[in-house]
């Protein structure tokens, strides 16, 4: 599923694939991943990870950072969504991300229309994580990732189904919303999370 513009740069160099997964939930980091895969490694069925199953993703992302030549995480907090928006985080976490790769890449491919501040030429690319190969494999990663966190978190913060819905504005997160209250991991200057602080600060 290699694109044009992808066999094109990776004949000058080292090409990191970019995605991020979070942008939407009401709890939770926003979480980017970036991946170099290896050119003479090719790994079958890398696609839009929102379009794969939850095994075929958990399979994938083990390919993935068995078979590429370098991969990372980057993330931005709750804290950091709230300071600067979420559309600042994302690129922050995608800039942390690219920064912590142990193999420095040429070139870098971006999910999206906007690229995080880099050392090296990047590029934006609309819907990229179904056309490009690495930022596919980047946000398979990054979601895994993302997922297994706020499972994780779930025991940390019981009642909210966070294991299930992982923080996005579900029927059921928003009545748990409700019902317990705001927790540590929301993010506070999300609509819904706002309106039941201020709801709180009316009654009290």
């Amino acid at each position: 599923m290699r694109s044009q513009i992808e066999l094109d740069l990776i004949a000058k160099g080292r090409v990191a694939g970019v995605d991020e997964v979070g942008r939407g939930p009401l709890a939770g980091p926003v979480i980017a991943a970036a991946v170099i895969l290896d050119p003479d490694k090719l790994i079958e069925g890398l696609a839009d990870s929102k379009t794969l199953s939850e095994a075929r993703r958990t399979a994938l992302a083990a390919e993935i950072r068995e078979r590429c030549l370098a991969w990372s995480l980057g993330r931005a907090e709750c804290s950091e969504i709230d300071t600067i928006n979420i559309l600042q985080a994302s690129l922050l976490a995608m800039q942390r991300a690219v920064d912590s790769l142990t193999v420095r890449p040429d070139t870098v491919l971006v999910d999206g229309n906007r690229v995080p501040r880099l050392a090296m030429t990047a590029h934006a690319i609309i819907k990229g994580d179904s056309k490009v190969a690495a930022i596919s494999a980047a946000s398979i990663i990054a979601k895994v990732a993302r997922d297994n966190e706020m499972t994780a978190l779930d025991l940390d913060y019981p009642g909210y189904g966070f294991a299930r819905h992982k923080g996005y504005p579900t029927p059921e997160h928003l009545e748990a919303l409700q019902t317990l209250g705001v927790c540590r991991i929301h993010r506070l200057s999300f609509g819904p999370v706002r309106k039941r602080l201020e709801a709180v600060d009316v009654a009290g």
